[in-house]
């Protein structure tokens, strides 16, 4: 078997573990965006990872995990704040067609990216949003509108919430993707939950075919309205977290 079909086979087998329903359409999109994500990447600085098992691993199972918990349902309103290359937002599209997805980004070249690969697979109700997720918090089509926000961000847990509460529902969801220092995080984030009105409803781990490292999924429920001070203002989260 070559390795292609190998790593197509790898993709299909794992997606079918998080109990998502798999067909030809789904794999090819997923291979299509890879494509593309290695062309881009030759020019903008997108992702480390551009081998096709990696590619699958690292970016595209690692974000749809979450299936597996049943938090992501037909005709629900997802934001993937900090986008970045489009994880997890682009590949919970994917998975579920039927999702209404928002991508928010800072940057405008990584936009562009997101547009040409939404385009490419031909993926319908998806908004593409350029701005800093402090500054589009505060805006009212955007201010607790979502059911699910989402981010696989590299920022501290503190600083993740207060830049993703904000867009969700009371009763809706923040998912976030989390390395093995997880539980330290969880210990520093207790301040920023309380004042955010959230709180921990589940923590997933996941398990990566070919991965040491510890992934988890942490899924906060939002229970009382954002303050309207939160967020603060550009920088201030990251500078000085609740």
């Amino acid at each position: 078997m070559n390795q292609n079909i190998e790593n197509i086979e790898l993709l299909k087998n794992r997606l079918v573990d998080f109990s998502i329903n798999v067909d030809e359409t789904m794999l090819d999109r997923f291979e299509k965006y890879r494509q593309i994500l290695v062309e881009y990447n030759q020019h903008m600085n997108l992702t480390g990872i551009t081998e096709q098992r990696e590619v699958y691993i690292k970016h595209f199972l690692d974000s749809v995990a979450i299936f597996k918990n049943g938090y992501i349902a037909d005709d629900l309103s997802v934001i993937d704040v900090g986008t970045g290359a489009g994880f997890p937002g682009l590949p919970l599209k994917i998975c579920n067609p039927k999702i209404k997805l928002t991508l928010l980004d800072s940057l405008n070249k990584r936009i562009n990216f997101l547009k040409t690969v939404g385009q490419e697979l031909g993926l319908n109700e998806i908004e593409y949003v350029h701005g800093r997720a402090e500054d589009i918090a505060q805006k009212p089509e955007h201010r607790e509108k979502y059911d699910i926000a989402t981010a696989r961000a590299v920022a501290s847990l503190p600083v993740l919430l207060e830049l993703c509460v904000p867009y969700v529902k009371i009763g809706g969801f923040f998912i976030c993707l989390k390395g093995p220092s997880v539980d330290i995080e969880l210990g520093q984030a207790k301040n920023a939950m309380k004042l955010l009105g959230v709180r921990l409803v589940e923590k997933i781990n996941v398990i990566l075919p070919d991965q040491e490292l510890k992934h988890n999924i942490l899924v906060f429920k939002k229970e009382e309205k954002t303050p309207a001070k939160y967020p603060r203002r550009a920088g201030k989260p990251s500078k000085n977290p609740l």
